[in-house]
């Protein structure tokens, strides 16, 4: 068949339209993007904490903190228009079952040009001593999702990016110039054709290899839960986050005018690993099928022994979605960009980002995919 477009990207979250906008406009090419979905950004690109990374959070992973240093600027001024920056930002290090103590922490966020000074004595005050050694003020801002979208649906049309939202690609196979696609549509079954396939399915990344008869690249899933809630007059204007173990965050979701309460033992339900051995799960089947019972009481129960205040928190609704990384994330917390090229296939590109803000790690790759070694190429 007649290869109407250079390239197709496969999954319309942040990073998919992100990148069939950036070979657009940057690259030229004729590009289309497939998303299943109705719309585009109503998943994962939703489903977090809306934080803009600056470093501190990854105190185990240097590189990574070195990356968030890096895009931190560059998130901000491209979108500024969806930053939120009205709050202060605390970070917290707990006296047990921490992997890093305060000392450490401080030295790690000098070391990578973090912003870093110790917490006004009222905002100490907060914590319990007994279990907190020390708390900081930092640097970090969150986004709107909801304007997010916005900005990157008004730039794809801008752009003159072909946007098929209900296409679902089912399979990538040779074709006679390059590669073609097969998807379910809202009409019936098509077939494009291109020159290169960017697979950018976040958690459903080895669907299409699979049905694509490829093999499929190790990722552990989390279902996970991220309570939404009103917080007490203490909190309100600020966020937290106690590091550096099985810990939590309170951070502003701007788009709902709520906090996001995340917890590292209960944000969890469940988690399994796609592995060539053993039959692909549909990530998205079992996010709709599993009972959604909250863990948030056993969130703030635990919370609470640490910062007390946040014990009259109100539960007002839950984000549930599949969180999915490299499995060597688990060790060091590491989160490095995915990038692999002709992922089973000669100018098939499998690619999968962890964080919102690392997407000009991908972009790096696409425009020097062999020199680049931003982010830690996996």
């Amino acid at each position: 068949m007649t290869r109407e477009h250079d390239s197709i990207v496969v999954g319309g979250g942040f990073f998919g339209a992100s990148l069939a906008l950036h070979l657009r406009r940057e690259l030229g090419q004729r590009v289309v993007l497939l998303e299943r979905g109705p719309g585009l950004l109503e998943r994962a690109s939703y489903a977090n904490q809306a934080r803009v990374h600056n470093g501190y959070h990854y105190p185990r992973s240097l590189l990574t903190a070195l990356r968030c240093r890096v895009n931190f600027p560059r998130f901000t001024a491209d979108y500024a228009a969806c930053i939120v920056g009205d709050f202060e930002k605390y970070y917290a290090v707990a006296r047990t079952f921490s992997k890093v103590t305060a000392a450490q922490f401080r030295q790690f966020c000098e070391r990578v040009g973090a912003p870093i000074e110790r917490a006004p004595a009222p905002i100490r005050a907060l914590f319990d001593a007994d279990r907190v050694e020390e708390v900081f003020r930092v640097h970090e801002l969150a986004f709107d999702a909801v304007k997010l979208r916005e900005l990157v649906l008004r730039d794809l049309a801008e752009a003159g990016v072909d946007v098929r939202t209900g296409h679902e690609a089912i399979r990538v196979a040779r074709a006679a110039d390059g590669l073609e696609v097969v998807a379910h549509t809202p009409t019936g079954e098509e077939t494009l054709a291109a020159g290169h396939v960017y697979n950018c399915t976040y958690s459903r990344l080895n669907g299409l290899l699979v049905r694509s008869g490829l093999p499929p690249i190790r990722l552990k899933h989390e279902l996970t839960e991220m309570a939404l809630v009103e917080v007490p007059a203490e909190v309100r204007g600020r966020a937290f986050t106690l590091m550096c173990g099985p810990f939590f965050s309170v951070m502003p979701f701007p788009s709902r005018g709520l906090y996001t309460l995340s917890h590292v033992r209960y944000t969890p339900h469940a988690e399994w690993t796609d592995a060539p051995d053993r039959p692909w799960r549909d990530p998205y089947e079992v996010l709709a099928t599993v009972e959604r019972r909250t863990s948030f009481p056993h969130m703030i129960r635990d919370v609470a022994r640490y910062m007390p205040c946040l014990a009259a928190c109100r539960h007002a609704d839950s984000l549930w979605e599949v969180k999915t990384v490299l499995p060597k994330s688990e060790v060091d917390d590491s989160r490095p960009v995915l990038y692999r090229e002709d992922s089973g296939l000669p100018g098939l590109t499998s690619l999968l980002g962890a964080k919102i803000d690392n997407v000009f790690d991908v972009l790096e790759f696409i425009d020097a995919p062999r020199e680049s070694a931003a982010g830690g190429r996996a």
